[in-house]
């Protein structure tokens, strides 16, 4: 389904850019980002849902570029704040907020329904990361959708220079590390993005 010689990829997150263009090396195509389309403005992310965030960001610059466009909104769910941040993951500590930014809140939103408990245990919460992609052909206006998710604890002792957003939160218990620990290679192996691509190959026929 994907014959162009590039894959566009809907996205100004330089992080998500480094994960998309390892992911999808074996393609041996170029990947491209929004930083190669700078007259493609952004996107408001006004959607309820990832996978509507996911839609709207490939159908906008598919449209605008007249080429197929792979999307993605992921975000953190945890679940002792019901589901928040949600897909104000990359915003939670208001527009344009850093990673730094966005963990401290988080720590600080978990530590104030923590109090009095056992200080003792780093992991606050189970939580997930979630990640919808949608991929958009203007040629037919179809979409090709997928989802992929990874189950693990937001600990008060962040680790990890790897990754990005609240990868040094996220704790794996099975890995006994922080995402932020995991080298590149390993996070794509068991990433909510690395699962949910896997099925959009998948669904394209085995290759984007």
């Amino acid at each position: 389904m994907m014959s162009e010689q590039v894959i566009i990829v809907s996205t100004r997150n330089k992080g998500k850019v480094r994960e998309f263009a390892h992911a999808l090396a074996f393609l041996g195509k170029p990947v491209r980002s929004m930083y190669d389309y700078p007259n493609v403005p952004e996107v408001v992310e006004d959607g309820a849902t990832f996978a509507e965030n996911a839609r709207k960001k490939a159908k906008e610059a598919g449209d605008l570029l007249g080429q197929p466009v792979l999307a993605d909104d992921s975000g953190l769910c945890v679940d002792r704040l019901d589901g928040k941040p949600g897909v104000y993951s990359a915003r939670y500590a208001g527009e344009h907020a850093t990673d730094e930014q966005n963990n401290k809140k988080l720590l600080a939103e978990l530590e104030k329904l923590t109090i009095g408990e056992d200080t003792e245990q780093p992991l606050l919460s189970p939580a997930r990361f979630v990640c919808c992609l949608a991929y958009y052909d203007p040629n037919t206006g179809s979409f090709v959708e997928a989802e992929g998710e990874v189950q693990g604890w937001i600990t008060s002792e962040p680790a990890g220079g790897g990754g990005f957003g609240y990868d040094p939160l996220f704790f794996l218990p099975e890995y006994d590390k922080t995402m932020a620990e995991l080298t590149l290679e390993e996070k794509q192996a068991i990433s909510h993005r690395g699962r949910a691509l896997r099925k959009l190959a998948e669904q394209l026929g085995g290759g984007i």
